[in-house]
């Protein structure tokens, strides 16, 4: 197990330096959201052929549900960076670090985004990982099933909140306003919420195939990083700024878990 781990982890620091020196000729980093959502898809496919594949249920339940999360919000990521351009948020990062520190493009790229994100993206897909490897072969147990329900719940409710907001951003009629309803009438962060269940849902299945109760740090790490760090506090900070109807969004609804809204 350690030594697949490790190839993998080397495997995808590579692939990121050479997508860091594409970053730097088009002078955007912003492409780095998708390439975290592909990225796990990689690592687990990486690590199915490096098992011979599967060896049971729980193993092919963790591969798939990767797949499945990964390659649809990597592809709605991709999409929507060639349609918005730069992210703000990692605008943001990289400017913060160049102006403090005195750091060209490509060190404050290379520190704050890709070489941050490697061993980031490969924690938080240790549950597939893992989960491929530790699979004893034969059928998944019922707290495996649970956890594919959990994944694909949170699969559908990422989705749903996706196509809620592109339909609401393609309409000129809301330019500046708030979305603030559908999912995101009860949760300000549906698609953050929707990310973290489906990866509690993985851990759910990888536990039930044998993978150690360590890996629990991986969907503790992805749920703090959405809530707490690179995820809800930039996105935020940026939006209270650009919409003048956020602050009173925020006071009435929940920041993560789905919950009614509070009355005016």
């Amino acid at each position: 197990m350690i030594a697949i781990l490790a190839i993998n982890l080397a495997a995808i620091m590579a692939v990121l330096l050479i997508l860091w020196r594409m970053a730097v000729a088009i002078r955007d980093v912003s492409f780095i959201d998708a390439v975290w959502a592909y990225g796990m898809v990689g690592l687990a496919l990486a690590t199915a052929v490096q098992v011979g594949l599967p060896r049971g249920e729980a193993g092919w339940a963790c591969l798939a549900l990767t797949m499945i999360w990964g390659l649809r919000l990597g592809t709605h990521l991709l999409l929507r960076w060639q349609r918005l351009g730069r992210d703000p948020r990692y605008e943001a990062i990289v400017g913060g670090a160049m102006q403090a520190r005195g750091w060209s493009f490509a060190t404050a790229a290379l520190v704050m985004v890709f070489g941050l994100q490697g061993p980031l993206l490969w924690l938080a897909s240790l549950p597939a990982q893992v989960g491929i490897i530790a699979d004893p072969g034969g059928p998944m147990a019922d707290s495996g099933w649970f956890g594919v329900a959990v994944a694909l719940f949170g699969i559908g409710f990422e989705t749903l909140a996706d196509v809620q907001l592109e339909a609401f951003r393609k309409d000129p009629a809301n330019k500046g306003r708030v979305l603030d309803s559908g999912l995101w009438r009860y949760t300000r962060h549906p698609n953050y919420f929707g990310d973290a269940v489906s990866w509690w849902g993985i851990w759910i299945v990888a536990s039930s195939a044998g993978a150690g109760w360590w890996t629990i740090a991986a969907p503790i790490f992805l749920t703090w990083t959405l809530t707490r760090w690179s995820g809800r506090p930039i996105l935020e900070k940026s939006l209270k700024a650009s919409r003048p109807g956020y602050a009173d969004y925020v006071a009435r609804t929940s920041g993560f878990f789905p919950w009614p809204p509070k009355a005016p």
